[in-house]
């Protein structure tokens, strides 16, 4: 596509002389914000789609693909209704739960909780929760809770240590309801790697769940797990008729459909402005190949005097334009795939360095800055970076061909 001389010529125009050092000095800062607009946009996408897998695999390992949510008085024949919904195709697991929001007090420090009662079978069926337990294990004692690694650390206890449950729902005497409370001993301590459930959620057996709730013979809610994730709303039309009027059938997409959507906006938002990075590199191209094509006036009205066509000159400009476009893509790559795949590493150096906390799990609910490289993000990004860099050539390659070689020449 090229001939031997354009490459010559055009790899000659990369390498200008010190009096056009200025011309020289914009096309490396062309190179630099295409590199840097790569590669960040690289990052961006990977932890943008890695902070999403986290908190789905998360989300979906703790909380059921679907529930089947009872009103306050519960579901009296859950295990019948849990039979019919395991023998439907698809459906992988289903699990009756007691749950309910308490107080929970140790050591003078109080604050809010999410007791859900499960039965030990149910629970080591979810590989997130069962491979995080940090000290104990299941099946945990009657009058034994499992408690979040935070939680532990806030209120100071550990294992055989009492904790205090207090629920809303009490007594009603003469004097009005008396809050619920009784004292649990901790029987294990695990960790997800999620703010939120490690700091406030407390699992229970569900006997014990049931009695402590006033919900004897009855579950609050059935947690089904299904084979395809991604298919529970064909899943959720399905099992809707074997529930009935018993309950109602939510799947993970609507329970979290606000969360998942503001991730899903941010992250294009994101894509739209650091893409205007790379335009202002493209761009800078540009006005870097047009001073270089008045800078060349002369040699180009001698290259078409000794024979060269307007094609071969397009040629020769458009293929230095186009290397400063694909050496800043492919420098973009690398710096992007190298960071995005050391981000933790990076960010821990960071801390050490600064002595600040950069990734607060209460703000961004996971314990470590997630990166998930996806091939897609990355093609796309170079596609687009390659495709710009590229026609920002096409202007400038145009110009000089269309350059007048006696106009050129007339006052030289």
């Amino acid at each position: 596509m090229f001939a031997p001389v354009e490459r010559l010529v055009a790899g000659r125009y990369l390498r200008p002389r010190r009096q056009e050092g200025f011309i020289s000095v914009i096309a490396a800062f062309s190179l630099l914000g295409i590199a840097l607009g790569v590669g960040t946009l690289i990052v961006v996408l990977a932890v943008m789609s890695g902070f999403r897998a986290e908190l789905l695999g998360r989300v979906l390992g703790l909380n059921g693909h679907l529930t089947v949510q009872a009103g306050p008085d519960g579901l009296a024949e859950f295990d019948d209704l849990a039979t019919r919904l395991r023998e439907m195709p698809g459906v992988r697991q289903v699990s009756p739960l007691v749950s309910g929001q308490v107080m929970a007090s140790a050591n003078g420090v109080a604050s809010g909780a999410i007791v859900r009662g499960v039965r030990a079978e149910d629970l080591a069926a979810r590989p997130t929760i069962a491979r995080s337990f940090l000290q104990g294990s299941l099946p945990l004692a009657e009058n034994a809770v499992a408690i979040g690694s935070r939680m532990a650390f806030r209120m100071g206890v550990g294992l055989g240590d009492p904790v205090t449950l207090i629920s809303p729902k009490g007594t009603a005497t003469a004097f009005g309801t008396m809050p619920r409370m009784k004292t649990y001993e901790v029987g294990a301590i695990f960790e997800v790697g999620m703010f939120e459930y490690d700091n406030s959620f407390v699992f229970m057996p569900l006997d014990a769940a049931q009695l402590y709730f006033d919900m004897e013979g009855r579950a609050s809610e059935l947690e089904i797990m299904v084979d395809d994730p991604d298919r529970v709303g064909a899943y959720r039309r399905e099992l809707a008729p074997i529930v009935g009027e018993l309950g109602r059938v939510v799947d993970w997409q609507q329970q979290n459909a606000q969360f998942f959507t503001a991730l899903k906006v941010e992250r294009n938002v994101m894509f739209l402005i650091l893409s205007l990075i790379i335009m202002v590199a493209a761009f800078n191209i540009i006005s870097g190949m047009i001073m270089l094509v008045k800078d060349k006036g002369r040699d180009i009205a001698i290259l078409r005097t000794m024979g060269a066509t307007r094609g071969a000159i397009m040629r020769i400009f458009f293929l230095s334009g186009a290397t400063i476009g694909v050496t800043g893509t492919l420098l973009g790559f690398l710096l992007g795939l190298g960071f995005a795949a050391n981000i933790e590493t990076i960010r821990q150096w960071l801390q050490e360095l600064t002595g600040t906390d950069l990734f607060a799990a209460e703000i961004y609910f996971l314990s470590h800055l997630p990166a998930r490289i996806e091939t897609f993000d990355v093609a796309s990004v170079v596609a687009m970076s390659l495709v710009l860099s590229l026609l920002a050539t096409l202007y400038p390659s145009w110009r000089a061909a269309r350059l007048d070689p006696v106009e050129a020449l007339r006052y030289e």
